[in-house]
């Protein structure tokens, strides 16, 4: 399907729908928002308060294109009243604890935050009066990598070395029981609820400020004029465009809504085969774009377990959902960069990101 096509049949489905946004001041969750009410949707979103005055959300005015509410994932009283005020249309639940090197610092909070926060999500979801279509958001790293190369399905066992991880997975295995007990596709007519799982590579783009990230802590380096310490420099990761992901979860969204039977369970999302970078790739590849900066191989006293090399493979998504990637991962580093370098000389954030919107669906030239 071509771009504007594609962008066309999603502002007419998303225009005027009731979205619930879990984690709306987050990176990936203030992307989702913008692109949401690009698409014409009606969005109350449900987070934490940013953790940085120049986060993204804060940036680009997040506060003023929805109904925002700041409140924790674990309360679960506060999440159902939340639900239940807006009746939604839709819910996407990005809300987490993301960090696999913060996992180690904080596992139970880690834990309470990725289980829980799903099932207070998907059990207000199940007390709705109304249809409701739910994507819940975890990540590529829910299977057991057993680092061989391979690229993981998603029928392949899942499992978890870091408490990230197996939170992940773990809330995974919610998602299918709350699927199996309460939202069965075969019986839509009778409940009208329908719930998937979105499964995300290692996502770039402009705006992240998380620590222990490549991409932020590339840019914060040259910010302090300082040098990138490299931890795993021949790590291998699915490297992909927030967009890319976020257009992913749009037409699962859609797709799940109107055709609950064929289009449930999990979907993976990430670049097509053989279009990898090493971590040092990524880093000499963003320096060289943005102009400046400069690195150096560090040896971490810590030794936390994080995997060597991951691959998703995407054709269920493909094959199911017509979903297929725009932008090459070097593509993705050339956006990310650009999109960093331009607002640090005076860009609007705000401005930045709908012009990278309208460039993914190719209704501005890039």
């Amino acid at each position: 399907m071509e771009k504007l096509e594609i962008l066309n049949e999603l502002r007419e489905f998303y225009a005027g729908k009731r979205i619930f946004l879990t984690g709306h001041t987050g990176f990936k969750g203030a992307w989702m928002l913008f692109l949401l009410r690009e698409l014409g949707a009606d969005v109350s979103g449900y987070s934490l308060a940013p953790l940085h005055k120049n986060d993204l959300y804060v940036l680009a005015g997040g506060e003023s294109l929805c109904n925002s509410r700041i409140a924790d994932i674990r309360d679960r009283e506060s999440v159902e009243a939340a639900i239940s005020a807006v009746r939604p249309d839709l819910i996407f639940h990005l809300a987490a604890q993301p960090l696999v090197r913060e996992s180690y610092r904080r596992p139970l909070e880690t834990f309470d935050t990725n289980i829980m926060g799903s099932v207070h999500v998907l059990d207000a979801m199940r007390r709705l009066p109304d249809a409701c279509t739910a994507v819940m958001i975890t990540t590529d790293k829910v299977y057991e990598n057993m680092e061989g190369g391979f690229p993981y399905k998603e029928n392949d066992r899942l499992g978890g070395f870091d408490p990230y991880s197996s939170s992940k997975a773990a809330a995974e295995i919610c998602i299918a029981s709350y699927q199996k007990a309460f939202f069965t596709p075969e019986i839509f007519a009778e409940h009208g609820k329908a719930v998937a799982a979105a499964r995300g590579g290692n996502v770039i783009g402009g705006g992240d400020r998380a620590d222990d990230r490549i991409i932020p802590d590339l840019i914060r380096a040259i910010e302090a004029d300082e040098e990138l310490k490299v931890r795993n420099p021949q790590a291998i990761r699915p490297w992909q465009h927030v967009l890319e992901l976020l257009y992913g979860y749009l037409l699962l969204g859609m797709r799940l809504s109107r055709d609950p039977l064929h289009c449930q369970g999990a979907f993976n999302f990430g670049p097509c085969d053989q279009d990898e970078m090493t971590v040092e790739e990524l880093v000499t590849t963003a320096i060289r774009i943005y102009g400046k900066g400069r690195y150096i191989h560090r040896s971490d006293a810590e030794k936390l377990h994080e995997a060597g090399i991951l691959r998703l493979n995407i054709d269920k998504a493909m094959r199911v959902l017509d979903w297929h990637p725009r932008w090459s991962s070097a593509t993705a580093a050339e956006k990310t960069i650009r999109w960093y370098r331009q607002v640090a000389e005076g860009e609007n954030a705000a401005l930045s990101c709908r012009r990278q919107i309208l460039e993914y669906f190719g209704e501005e030239k890039a």
